[in-house]
């Protein structure tokens, strides 16, 4: 008896069960249902015999069958206003001209219910793949996209699952930035992080707790997660810079939370130094310049869309996941302010050079 035959209370059979089945991936599956080329005949008959000894069927009656390549791709990010989705997005473009496929974007502000209905409704729409940066806690391969059989890279956010993915070194950034920050005398560093419930958010948190120790500076890390706004960022800013063991310099998450950070920093005449997680826009003429911790979303960006066509190009090889390094911007900020007395430079080695 066939794996399929046993299941006495199966639900009907999915495009992943023949697969499994036929001994082939699920595109291979898609195409062969989809009548598209690029699949050899003794393969496409072994699928064949498969989907119609188990009684595969379409179920969701929207979403037509392909005929073909509909030269489209879609990218769904979680804010499009964000700079850095919009950087991620231009590169994901360029890509696609170059080989004259058109982009369909779309945002899922966060929420994972969204993210499923926007993914629905490219699938429905025959977008030939999908570069996605996933929404919630812990995203698993979505099952729609799954059995439709449309290629798909996710960006920035693992997911559980084997699937190709584009990630970026969060914990070799924090870690510059706090060894940056240390080179200049500072010891008491506060951490402003993103909503807790993004992966991103979790590993620069968990980077920035581990260098803390693993730099040996004095007392419990002081992390505070979002979401933040201005005047949220001001009362922690308040609190952290009274006491006997004031911060004296801060990490943030991400452009938003430095932007937030930065005006209640005005506001209230801190003159802390700052390490911002993602450039942003006008960085440089902000005095003192900003220095940030750079991870370049445009070649993020590109590398997803480059690993999609070479999908939609007929690789079924394993899924890889690529992990994009970052760098270090030092522009100014990170030094200590001549009102901390309590910041004291790391003196060079006789004969050495002030970092």
């Amino acid at each position: 008896m066939t794996r399929l035959s046993t299941r006495a209370t199966a639900p009907r059979p999915t495009m992943a069960d023949v697969a499994a089945e036929a001994n082939v991936s699920v595109k291979t599956v898609s195409r062969v249902v989809n009548r598209e080329p690029g699949v050899r005949p003794e393969t496409a008959a072994r699928v064949i015999a498969v989907v119609e000894r188990v009684g595969f069927r379409r179920a969701d009656t929207s979403r037509p069958l392909r005929a073909g390549r509909t030269n489209t791709i879609g990218l769904v990010v979680e804010d499009l206003a964000n700079p850095f989705y919009s950087q991620v997005g231009a590169a994901v473009e360029r890509e696609a001209r170059i080989r004259r496929h058109q982009l369909i974007t779309a945002s899922a502000e966060g929420s994972p219910s969204r993210e499923r209905a926007v993914l629905a409704e490219l699938i429905a729409r025959r977008v030939d793949g999908l570069v996605v940066v996933p929404a919630g806690a812990t995203p698993s391969l979505d099952p729609e996209v799954a059995e439709s059989g449309t290629p798909i890279v996710y960006l920035d956010r693992p997911v559980r699952g084997a699937a190709d993915m584009i990630l970026s070194d969060n914990h070799g950034g924090i870690r510059s930035a706090m060894e940056h920050l240390v080179a200049h005398g500072h010891r008491r560093v506060g951490f402003l992080g993103d909503d807790g419930q993004f992966w991103t958010a979790r590993q620069r948190r968990e980077a920035f707790a581990t260098v803390h120790d693993d730099l040996h500076l004095p007392g419990a890390p002081r992390i505070c997660m979002g979401p933040h706004s201005a005047t949220s960022v001001g009362e922690i800013l308040e609190a952290w810079s009274t006491g006997k063991e004031p911060v004296t310099a801060l990490i943030t998450g991400n452009n938003r939370v430095t932007v937030h950070t930065l005006r209640a920093m005005r506001r209230l005449d801190l003159p802390l130094a700052i390490v911002g997680y993602d450039d942003f826009e006008l960085a440089d003429l902000i005095d003192p310049p900003v220095t940030v911790i750079h991870q370049d979303p445009a070649a993020m960006g590109q590398k997803a869309a480059q690993q999609l066509f070479v999908r939609l190009l007929g690789d079924e090889s394993a899924p890889t996941t690529v992990v994009m390094p970052t760098r270090l911007i030092v522009r100014g900020s990170g030094r200590p302010h001549q009102v901390h007395a309590t910041v004291s430079p790391i003196r060079p080695e006789p004969g050495g050079h002030r970092v």
